[in-house]
């Protein structure tokens, strides 16, 4: 085929250069012209024969090295080895989020009692989280899948790991209006926070995972069943787990079930962004995790003995959130509790706090933002009654550039209290961020 239609062209082309001769004949006479004149007829058009042969030769070798080309074409096609392209899932979806961000700490010089803090300021730019995501669509039904989420985050000694975040697979309608996700897989409360009443995980996490004046309760992701039930007016999560996150070892020592159960007061309007849609969700949520430490070197300051305990931690806490397209409110109560009356006097994870966050939008397509939000933990300490309440501001502003693009400009302030084990956190911390998504 390839032969045919080049040399077809190579005629075609050498066959429009040809040289015409025009001839004329006289009827009376007989004669032959080749310029017309009174009485002459126009016999037709005429090459020589010479230029005829030529013309003939030049087709004839284009025609030669076609026939080359082609023998050489299909000798490449006959030798190389094709590899098939395939997937077994009838469909794959792909996509990212990352924060790009630089942040300058400003630490307290000094404590409360006078003496130097430990902390040093510092300046980075930094990669804070970068996730990048697959989901498979495996069976007939649509809303079915497997889903596997990689995240690149530093560690303590500042190394970028990377480690799977979200490795499950989900089963629609298992249960009238229930789906479950096996795996490593969502925690009940973490994701609906972060999509409903707080958008700014890129600048801090949620009450009940922040380290620096939080709890530091629990995190997103840990390796268990969860239950997810979706009506229009009422939706919950709950599941079994390992108890202690997705990236810490498991200690086998007993597991945690954890739960939300979410009231949509003025039901649910679909999958529209927060500033095309009206809700007010009122929630409660919490775990209860068996043996969730192992405790060992504590000193009973009661007895003075040296002691190694398993601890139960229990936490529950009330959430209400009222979205309209211009402006958002929540505010949530968190209390915490512990099995060890040891342990207890040396964490901070037995105690009490609140939240509260606000965003406003202006804009035609409410793409700029003021947000403002106000943490608040105090650590119960029952044997020493030391409680001491650590506390944080943030205050900024954030551009959506389109749908990609986030830009967020903001600080956060830390206020923990005199003599508190987190004082060495207080500071101003001042952070630019980009948030990427696609």
């Amino acid at each position: 085929m390839k032969k045919i239609a080049l040399s077809t062209i190579a005629v075609l082309v050498l066959g429009t250069s040809l040289s015409a001769l025009t001839l004329y004949s006289d009827p009376a006479t007989g004669q032959v012209f080749t310029a017309p004149g009174e009485g002459r007829v126009k016999i037709g058009n005429f090459v020589e024969e010479k230029t005829v042969a030529k013309q003939n030769s030049s087709i004839a070798k284009i025609a030669e090295e076609t026939e080359k080309q082609t023998k050489t074409i299909e000798k490449i096609e006959k030798d190389s080895k094709t590899v098939p392209i395939f997937a077994k899932a009838s469909k794959f979806k792909f996509s990212g989020l990352t924060y790009i961000g630089y942040t300058y700490d400003d630490y307290d010089a000094k404590l409360a009692d006078g003496s130097l803090n430990d902390k040093e300021d510092s300046s980075d730019f930094e990669i804070r989280r970068a996730y990048f995501q697959l989901k498979a669509y495996l069976l007939d039904d649509p809303k079915s899948y497997y889903r596997i989420t990689f995240d690149i985050s530093k560690d303590v000694t500042g190394d970028e790991k990377v480690r799977a975040k979200y490795a499950y697979l989900f089963l629609n309608n298992v249960l009238p209006f229930t789906g479950v996700e096996v795996g490593l897989a969502h925690r009940p409360w973490h994701d609906y926070e972060e999509h409903n009443a707080w958008y700014y995980r890129s600048i801090s996490k949620v009450l009940i995972e922040d380290k620096k004046s939080g709890p530091d309760l629990s995190n997103s992701a840990d390796f268990g069943v969860m239950f997810k039930t979706r009506t229009k007016y009422f939706d919950a999560d709950y599941g079994i787990y390992n108890g202690e996150g997705y990236h810490s070892a498991s200690n086998g020592n007993g597991m945690s079930f954890e739960w939300r159960t979410t009231a949509h007061l003025l039901g649910v309007s679909g999958k529209d962004k927060q500033t095309s849609k009206t809700y007010w969700d009122a929630s409660f949520y919490g775990q209860y995790n068996m043996g969730h430490k192992t405790v060992s070197g504590i000193i009973d300051p009661v007895t003075g003995a040296v002691v190694t305990e398993k601890q139960d931690l229990i936490f529950g806490g009330l959430h209400t959130v009222f979205n309209m397209p211009s402006f958002l409110v929540a505010a949530q109560y968190v209390y915490s509790d512990n099995t060890s009356n040891v342990t207890k006097n040396v964490s901070a994870q037995a105690g009490s706090g609140y939240s509260i966050n606000a965003e406003y939008r202006l804009g035609s397509e409410k793409e700029y933002r003021i947000i403002g939000r106000y943490d608040s933990w105090t650590a119960e300490k029952e044997i020493s009654s030391d409680e001491k309440e650590d506390s944080s501001y943030i205050l900024g502003a954030a551009w959506d550039m389109n749908k990609n693009l986030q830009w967020v400009a903001n600080v956060i302030v830390t206020d923990n209290e005199a003599r508190s084990s987190k004082e060495n956190q207080n500071g101003t911390q001042y952070m630019m961020t980009a948030e990427v998504k696609f």
